[in-house]
């Protein structure tokens, strides 16, 4: 039994799926007393495991996530049963096998899941080895479930910056659900409603689907190396461009004897380098060679990775939220499930990347001050302060004691300043721009404007030192406070006016979600893939790849 799957709530997930009840089972050929004694087995093994899910069901009365074990869930499954074995019957099997091998589209290896074992007919050699064989089926199928619903990798231990609460299980209705379709024999229905319920999901799931079966008839070609490929060129390269790119979804003319870099060609190579943060200048150097040559079997390694951020993340996309994708750049403020407003950031730095987690806007505060942290004033601004006395009054830097009180620069020994902090007025040049949004964290990280407004014209934005620099972020601040007569843009102007430092606390926290996403689908079903900025896909896709 693998230890996660132990220490993890109880598998079976979905919040009172209804499956109806189908007829009895149809039994295997198996000797009655074969069955007979299976069943005692059964029965004789959940008895102890039952003792102790109940003891661990009344430890968190009313709790959605009790500290149920693995092994205690499939205890009650066959406690509720009286010890019968659930999988004697041949159909039953082969619904759950054709169930476990669409695991393969979710980006998971049905392998894990005893696919090996669900596909070989129930054995009746003993009671003994019909008994473990039925337990080794159930456990395979509800960790599935298990996975499908929360994801197979816990991110806490690849990454201490992913913080997210597990999703929540309702262990009793899982198992009335996971019961009835055992009964029902509907395992597609009980896997399909284990999936996060989100177009993301499905749309990243087609497109692993497409890309595999474009794997298996081949894949796509590798553009040779040579000089840049700018449009006007006559080439011997341009007839295999032009394949990649319609594998890749471009719509070209199929000419295999066009060597011309024509205006057709030139267009999709433009939107090709924009869907992937290259410059989009139509040229195909070095940078965009390299992302063209990306091995097909990569490409679906990264749709995996995704995947299993979906199931960690996607259920936590409903209703009110601001979502900011740090691999995309981006940011949104969802109503009711639909984007309201959208607009750019410039996350941290691959050495100070931005953390993931989520939490809740519950703070603006107008007119910041910027009190230099730690990390920054010791790397970057005490290096420069050395080397330029005037670094403090051109960026308008004051120096402050521990209690607070104003120092003069000049007394300061900067080869050892001690306990002094450097704090910049509020202004239009504040390293925070106009606005700081805030919600609470342990890593001191929050959205504000910037006056490096330049900045949001790159295609990869990590220029910051962990916190989110938000363009308009004026606008996120008027409809987070969604209340047009008092808080309307001139309400807010009005106040900035004042150049007085304000916090006001929103009337209603906004849920925020800080996420990943190194894969984006559009509607349309085309694929972009954006760099990996925080190289963070490799040590996730090894964790799905390691056997269980």
């Amino acid at each position: 039994m693998h230890g996660r799957a132990r220490a993890l709530a109880v598998t079976i997930v979905f919040f009172f799926v209804c499956a109806l009840p189908g007829p009895p089972a149809r039994a295997a050929a198996a000797d009655a007393a074969v069955l007979a004694d299976a069943q005692q087995r059964l029965a004789a093994r959940a008895a102890p495991l039952r003792t102790r899910a109940e003891a661990q069901l009344a430890a968190v009365p009313g709790s959605a996530t009790p500290p149920l074990g693995f092994d205690e869930a499939i205890g009650l499954f066959y406690d509720a049963r009286g010890g019968r074995p659930a999988w004697t019957d041949p159909q039953r099997r082969a619904a759950l096998a054709a169930a476990l091998r669409g695991l393969a589209d979710d980006g998971l290896d049905p392998a894990d899941y005893q696919l090996a074992e669900v596909d070989r007919p129930a054995t009746a050699a003993s009671g003994q080895t019909l008994a473990d064989d039925d337990w080794r089926v159930t456990h395979g199928a509800m960790l599935a479930l298990l996975h499908l619903y929360r994801g197979k990798v816990e991110p806490g231990t690849l990454d201490t910056h992913w913080n997210f609460v597990p999703r929540a299980i309702d262990p009793q209705a899982g198992l009335r659900a996971f019961a009835a379709a055992v009964d029902s024999g509907d395992f597609a229905g009980l896997f399909a409603a284990a999936r996060p319920a989100h177009p993301i999901y499905a749309r990243l799931r087609a497109a692993l689907a497409r890309l595999r079966a474009l794997e298996a008839a081949g894949g796509w070609p590798a553009i040779a190396a040579g000089p840049s490929l700018k449009p006007g060129a006559e080439d011997a390269r341009v007839p295999v461009l032009r394949q990649r790119l319609a594998l890749d979804g471009a719509t070209l003319t199929a000419d295999a004897q066009n060597l011309r870099y024509d205006s057709e060609l030139q267009a999709a190579v433009e939107r090709y380098q924009a869907a992937q943060y290259l410059d989009a200048d139509g040229v195909v150097g070095r940078a965009t060679l390299r992302v063209l040559n990306v091995p097909l079997a990569a490409r679906i390694a990264q749709l995996r990775a995704n995947l299993e951020r979906g199931r960690w993340l996607l259920h936590r996309a409903d209703g009110d939220f601001v979502l900011v994708d740090v691999a995309g750049y981006g940011i949104a403020l969802y109503r009711h499930g639909e984007a309201v407003w959208r607009s750019r950031v410039q996350v941290g730095k691959p050495y100070r990347s931005t953390p993931i987690f989520e939490s809740a806007i519950n703070i603006i505060t107008f007119n910041p001050t910027w009190t230099v942290p730690p990390t920054i004033l010791r790397e970057d601004v005490l290096p420069k302060l050395r080397k330029d006395p005037r670094y403090l009054q051109r960026n308008r830097l004051r120096v402050l004691d521990a209690s607070g009180r104003e120092l003069d620069p000049a007394s300061i020994d900067w080869s050892r300043p001690g306990n002094v902090t450097l704090r910049q007025d509020a202004g239009a040049d504040n390293s925070l721009g106009r606005v700081a949004i805030r919600f609470p964290n342990p890593y001191a990280v929050y959205l504000h404007d910037t006056p490096h407004q330049a900045l949001f014209d790159a295609r990869q934005r990590a220029f910051s030192s962990g916190c989110i620099r938000v363009e308009r972020a004026l606008e996120l601040v008027e409809l987070l406070f969604d209340d047009p007569l008092r808080w309307n843009r001139a309400a807010i102007d009005a106040l900035l006016a004042s150049e007085q430092t304000q916090n006001v606390s929103l009337p209603k926290p906004v849920p925020i979600l800080i996420a990943y996403w190194t894969v984006e689908v559009d509607a349309d079903g085309r694929l972009a893939f954006r760099p990996d900025v925080y190289d963070r896909d490799p040590a996730l896709i090894a964790a799905l790849d390691r056997a269980l």
